[in-house]
């Protein structure tokens, strides 16, 4: 049984669920099941509507070697910082780069935290306009601030947890901006 067969039965999946999900034809799905060797945009397309790593559906049994506790310290020193503009950013780039280990996992969480302090920062610079419309301006700006702020551990945590169980992020992008 091929790895591809493997995972996509264990999501449940019949090969055209998966060949529309994917976007690749169903004779192409039935030729990689079959044996022929996965690469390029196919490969691409198959991790990702799988939701799994690439090497996981390659015949190379060299995966990666990655480094989860890193990992999650990496994606755990973001949680001393959320109340610093940036350092949640910042912290976790540092010491992904000093500890050399700039992999899809790492560049996800430092990804999520740049998506997340933008979303805060005009969320934030919007609340005293909005607030205005219902005669709460300062409360509102106050409860918008620490609502990001308990979000943003909640994130933190639910990922750490994640890669702890799954190897994988729960939380995270369709890209990375790294």
């Amino acid at each position: 049984m091929s790895k591809l067969t493997k995972y996509r039965e264990k999501l449940n999946l019949t090969q055209e669920e998966l060949a529309e999900k994917s976007g690749l034809s169903i004779r192409t799905i039935q030729r990689f099941e079959a044996g022929t060797t996965l690469k390029g945009h196919s490969l691409n397309a198959l991790s990702q509507a799988l939701n799994i790593p690439r090497y996981q559906l390659t015949e190379d049994t060299n995966e990666p070697s990655i480094n989860y506790k890193l990992i999650k310290l990496i994606n755990l020193s973001s949680l001393p910082f959320v109340i610093i503009p940036l350092a949640n950013i910042v912290v976790p780039l540092l010491i992904m780069f000093w500890k050399k280990e700039a992999n899809e996992i790492t560049k996800q969480i430092v990804s999520v935290q740049i998506i997340w302090t933008i979303l805060t920062a005009v969320i934030f610079l919007l609340s005293p306009f909005i607030g205005k419309v219902f005669s709460q301006e300062n409360k509102l700006t106050l409860i918008v601030l620490i609502v990001s702020l308990l979000l943003n551990i909640c994130i933190i945590l639910l990922n750490t947890m994640s890669l702890d169980k799954k190897k994988q992020l729960r939380i995270k992008l369709n890209f990375s901006f790294l």
